[in-house]
C-alpha cells in the first residue's frame, strides 16, 4: 500500500492505538474507545456513522468488561467472550486498517498478537426501491441499491443454487471498493469467465466510484459507439442471464450491475418480454425493432431524398415538402443538424433537471419552440415531423447507452446522405454493419445469433416462443450445461 507500510500488530494496545492516530491523523470521523478488563488495556476504533454501536455496546464492550479472566487467550477471546455473530483475526496492521475504514470495528487487546474485526457496518443507505429506468408492468418491482450487501442478497434470492458462486474482490488503491462477481459453475461460459477475470486482475487504478468505471476498464472496443457490456440495475435481469451463462459484477456504491458478455439484441429485450403472453411480446419486440431502423434512418433518408433523389417519391408528396420548404434559408443537411444539435440540448436538459421542472421544460421545448421555429422560417413543418418522430422511436429502445450510440451513428449517416445521396446512406449502413460484424464482447459475437445462426436461438430474438419451447440454452454461449427444461 501507498499510504502505509506493512507492519505486525503489537502486544500493546495503547502502541497500536498510537501507529494508527500517527496515520490517521486529523479525522474526526474515527472513533477510539479504550477501556480495561482484568486489569487489560484494549481499545476499539471504528468510523462513526459507519458502526453500530449498539452491536458494539452489547456484543462487545459489555462481555469483556464482566469477564474476570486475567490470563485470557485469544482463542477464548474469539470463541466465548465476543458474541458478535461475525469475528475475525487479523496479524496485519494493513488488513486492520482497511477493515475499519469499510465501515467494520477493529479491536486491540494487550498481550495478544492479534487484532480482531468485527463486522459492524451500518452506514446510512438507500432502501430497495423501484427500479426507475427499467421500469416494467409485470414483474418483480425491486431495483439495486448502492450497498452491495442489499444487492447480492436480491439476486441470491432469485438463484437458490449451491453451484451459484459468489467471488469477492476489491478494486481502487486509494478507495478500497468492495465488488464481487456472480456465476453459476456449471452454466457458465468458461471462456468469458477467464477473460473477465484476467482482466479485472490487470486493473490498477486509486479509486473506483461506480461500476461504470470497471465498465470501461474491461470492454473489448473503448473506441466503439456500441456498449460491449450490458449495465442493469433489476435482479431479475441478473439472475436471467445467470441462468444463460453469463456473468454478472456487482460493485460498491453504485446501484447498476455489470453483465458480461453482452450481444447486440441483449441490448433490445425487455423484461416484460418474458412476463408477458409470448403474442404480445413478439408484436412488441417487431415493433421495437422498426422503430429502430426508423430512429436510424428517417433523417438521412430525408435529406438524401430532398437534396438528391426528389424525383422517387410521388409528385404530390414532392410538391408538398417543397411548399413546406419554401422560405427555409438553409439546405436540408444543415436544417437536419440544427434540428438534432436543438433536441440533444433539450433532453439533456430534461434529463438534469428536476422532474416536475424537466416535464415543463419538455413541452415549452417541444411544442413552443418548435412551433416558433416553423412560423419563423427557420425549419419545415415536415422536418419537425421528421425529427420528432425520430426521438420518440429512439428511446423505445430499453438501453439508454444504445440510444447514445443511435444519435452517433444517425449523425454519421446524415453526413454521408448530404455528400453522396442514397449511395452515402447505404454505404454508412454497410460500414456500421461490418463494425458491429467485427466486435465481440469477452469472446462472444456481438451480433450473436444472427452470425453463425443457430436456429433454436432464433426462438428468443426477432420475436419471442412460448416458454415450454425453452429447453435449450443458448447455443452461442457454449456452455457446459446446455439445457435448462425437459
Amino acid at each position: 500500500m501507498k499510504e502505509f507500510e506493512k507492519k505486525l500488530i503489537s502486544t500493546s494496545a495503547k502502541e497500536n492505538l498510537a501507529y494508527i492516530k500517527a496515520v490517521l491523523a486529523q479525522n474526526g470521523d474515527i472513533v477510539f474507545r479504550e477501556f480495561s478488563f482484568d486489569g487489560r488495556n484494549a481499545v476499539i476504533i471504528y468510523i462513526d456513522g459507519m458502526a453500530d454501536k449498539l452491536l458494539l455496546d452489547e456484543y462487545v464492550i459489555q462481555p469483556l468488561m464482566q469477564h474476570e479472566d486475567d490470563k485470557i487467550s485469544s482463542e477464548e477471546v474469539f470463541n466465548t467472550v465476543v458474541t458478535a455473530s461475525d469475528v475475525r483475526k487479523v496479524d496485519d496492521m494493513t488488513k486492520g486498517i482497511n477493515a475499519f475504514l469499510s465501515g467494520d470495528t477493529l479491536m486491540f487487546i494487550d498481550n495478544l498478537t492479534e487484532a480482531y474485526v468485527i463486522a459492524t457496518r451500518s452506514w446510512p443507505n438507500r432502501g430497495v426501491g423501484q427500479a426507475e429506468n427499467e421500469a416494467t408492468i409485470k414483474g418483480s418491482k425491486e431495483g439495486f441499491t448502492e450497498t452491495i450487501r442489499f444487492n447480492t442478497a436480491l439476486v441470491r434470492r432469485r438463484v437458490r443454487d449451491t453451484r451459484f458462486k459468489l467471488i469477492p474482490y476489491v478494486f481502487g488503491e486509494r478507495s478500497k471498493s468492495d465488488a464481487c462477481i456472480m456465476y453459476i459453475d456449471d452454466i457458465v461460459n468458461k471462456k468469458a469467465l477467464k477473460l473477465l477475470q484476467k482482466r479485472l486482475a490487470n486493473i490498477d487504478i486509486d479509486a473506483i466510484l461506480d461500476s461504470s468505471y470497471i465498465e470501461h476498464l474491461i470492454e473489448d472496443n473503448i473506441n466503439s459507439p456500441f456498449p460491449q457490456i450490458q449495465m442493469t440495475e433489476r435482479p431479475d435481469v441478473v439472475a436471467a442471464a445467470l441462468y444463460e451463462g453469463r456473468i454478472a459484477l456487482i460493485v460498491d456504491n453504485s446501484p447498476y450491475a455489470i453483465i458480461v458478455p453482452a450481444t447486440l439484441p441483449n441490448f433490445f429485450q425487455s423484461p416484460d418480454d418474458y412476463y408477458e403472453r409470448w403474442l404480445n411480446s413478439s408484436l412488441v419486440r417487431l415493433v421495437r425493432f422498426m422503430a429502430i431502423l426508423i430512429s436510424l434512418a428517417m433523417p438521412a433518408l430525408y435529406v438524401a431524398i430532398t437534396s438528391y433523389h426528389s424525383a422517387i417519391i410521388p409528385t404530390k408528396l414532392a410538391y408538398s415538402i417543397a411548399a413546406s420548404r419554401e422560405g427555409v434559408p438553409f439546405p436540408a443537411f444543415l436544417e437536419v443538424m440544427i434540428m438534432e444539435f436543438s433536441m440533444a440540448i433539450l433532453l439533456e436538459a430534461i434529463v438534469r433537471l428536476p422532474k416536475a421542472i424537466g416535464a415543463t421544460i419538455g413541452i415549452v421545448g417541444g411544442l413552443i419552440i418548435g412551433q416558433s421555429a416553423v412560423s419563423a422560417g427557420l425549419v419545415s413543418p415536415i422536418m419537425i415531423i421528421v425529427i420528432s418522430l425520430t426521438t420518440i422511436t429512439t428511446f423505445i429502445t430499453p438501453n439508454y447507452d444504445v440510444v447514445t450510440a443511435l444519435r452517433l451513428c444517425r449523425i454519421f449517416l446524415v453526413i454521408a446522405s448530404s455528400i453522396l445521396g442514397l449511395y452515402g446512406l447505404m454505404m454508412g449502413l454497410m460500414l456500421i454493419l461490418i463494425h458491429l460484424i467485427k466486435l465481440e464482447s469477452f469472446g462472444t459475437a456481438y451480433l450473436a445469433p444472427m452470425v453463425n445462426p443457430n436456429i433454436r436461438d432464433f426462438k428468443d430474438m426477432y420475436i419471442k416462443l412460448p416458454l415450454k419451447y425453452f429447453k435449450d440454452r443458448p447455443k452461442y454461449m457454449k456452455t457446459p450445461d446446455k439445457y435448462r427444461q425437459k
